[in-house]
């Protein structure tokens, strides 16, 4: 099976269940933990349709806590923050017997060593190579009954998937992308560079502008729509553009995967003389350490440093590997997963919207795993991937300052969204979890500019 897929099969004669989730993670399958007033197993799509349940544990989950805080906002399977819920690994069934008892297995595992034979590749080779993979990736998630769009920010991940789908004959593609107001000095759209795109290809472009009223009156919804919490900025941009998608088409593509496949981040160039890639990982990608941790939540709440001890594991399991293969490991097949896909896969959802993800393509990812680390971190990343990129789309939009899905308005609070923000963290319902240290949290709203 190749592509994205949570299922469960339930075996008539037997009375087992076997439940599996694609390899990459980027369908969620979530089950209530296993407690002995659980007479049933049940298992959903979303957290939010176990919590109907009777008897679920809904207390903090103390080490998904630490990983929300400190590792992105990316909490790994099997935990989530609520302790009577748990989610499938990627790459993982779970079999559970009549009796109640469960079985895992882990059924694929990416593979950062090359044969022989391709340790003698030049360049060429690995771009001739990489260019039919995502040609072939591209014409897979194009299988569909319905048309298939495509959202495009502008940068180069959408835009080359753009060529590769006109190159596969699709014509009049609708392309989506929307743009915020301006705040703080900071542009909130790349118009100019997914118009570049649009035109050069003739697509169907849709220009979608979000007010900032219309911003501030759906945070409401878009967090309703979250399976797990998320603090990314970018959540809100995905929830009203796929509103609009939604009403033009029911299946899109879309770039996620790219910068953690190909080593498109800034952490990464680093890492290939690193002699010490725990720390030096953990420096780039943790929020914050583990002595600002205690500063933020109630001691109760702290129990050891879980995320950088999970880094520390992760990297350490792969010892006989690069320091960068390690990362690229730990970020491909574990951070996406929880961010990026999570993020996308809720927001198109909440509209009935299917997104594809071309870059998570199983046999792509094992493709990009084998390629030398050299030529994916060179200048600045994602070397590779733009040289490729060369032969489809113009150079302006791949030798551009990376950008991100701005949403200015959230990032630099004030006014009604500061108040909001306010009211949020005061209330009576946080006091009453007792989670948050109050000092910490007044320091914030005293200075809520980003650093």
């Amino acid at each position: 099976m190749n592509g994205m897929f949570a299922f469960c099969i339930l075996e008539r004669d037997s009375g087992r269940l076997f439940l599996a989730r694609d390899r990459l993670g980027i369908k969620p399958l979530y089950y209530l933990a296993e407690n002995e007033q659980h007479k049933r197993f049940c298992f959903a799509s979303t957290l939010p349709a176990l919590l109907t349940q009777p008897s679920v544990d809904t207390r903090i989950d103390p080490v998904a806590l630490n990983h929300y805080l400190s590792f992105h906002a990316v909490v790994p399977a099997p935990h989530t923050l609520i302790q009577g819920v748990r989610k499938l690994p990627p790459a993982t069934t779970l079999t559970v017997a009549p009796d109640g008892s469960q079985r895992t297995r882990v059924y694929w595992e990416l593979s950062f060593g090359r044969s022989t034979s391709e340790e003698k590749y030049v360049q060429e080779e690995w771009e001739a190579l990489l260019l039919e993979a995502l040609r072939q990736s591209v014409e897979r998630r194009l299988t569909a009954d319905v048309p298939v769009g495509l959202l495009l920010s502008g940068g180069l991940d959408s835009s080359l998937l753009v060529a590769l789908l006109a190159e596969a004959g699709q014509h009049e593609l609708n392309t989506f992308s929307i743009g915020f107001e301006s705040v703080g000095g900071e542009a909130g759209d790349e118009f100019r560079y997914s118009d570049l795109i649009a035109a050069h290809f003739g697509t169907r472009h849709h220009q979608i502008r979000a007010a900032s009223d219309e911003l501030l009156g759906t945070l409401d919804a878009c967090i309703d729509a979250m399976s797990e919490p998320m603090v990314s900025h970018d959540c809100i941009g995905f929830y009203l553009l796929s509103r609009e998608v939604a009403k033009h088409v029911k299946v899109v593509q879309s770039g996620q995967g790219a910068d953690e496949v190909f080593a498109g981040y800034h952490w990464y160039p680093p890492l290939m003389a690193s002699t010490d890639p725990v720390a030096d990982y953990s420096k780039v990608f943790m929020d914050r350490d583990f002595a600002e941790y205690r500063r933020v939540v109630r001691s109760e709440w702290v129990d050891r440093d879980w995320s950088r001890a999970f880094v520390a594991d992760m990297f350490g399991a792969q010892s006989d590997m690069a320091a960068i293969d390690r990362a690229l490991k730990l970020d491909t097949t574990i951070m996406p997963v929880d961010d990026p896909v999570m993020r996308v896969d809720n927001m198109t959802m909440a509209w009935g919207l299917e997104a594809r993800v071309p870059f998570l393509d199983h046999e792509l990812v094992e493709l990009a795993a084998r390629i030398p680390p050299e030529l994916k971190v060179r200048q600045g990343g994602k070397y590779i991937l733009k040289e490729v990129a060369r032969k489809l789309i113009p150079a302006e939009v791949i030798d551009r300052p990376k950008g991100y899905f701005p949403v200015p308005a959230l990032k630099y609070l004030q006014g009604d969204y500061l108040e909001l923000v306010r009211e949020t963290v005061t209330s009576r319902a946080v006091r009453e979890r007792k989670l948050f240290n109050t000092d910490y949290v007044e320091a914030l709203l005293a200075d809520p500019k980003p650093t």
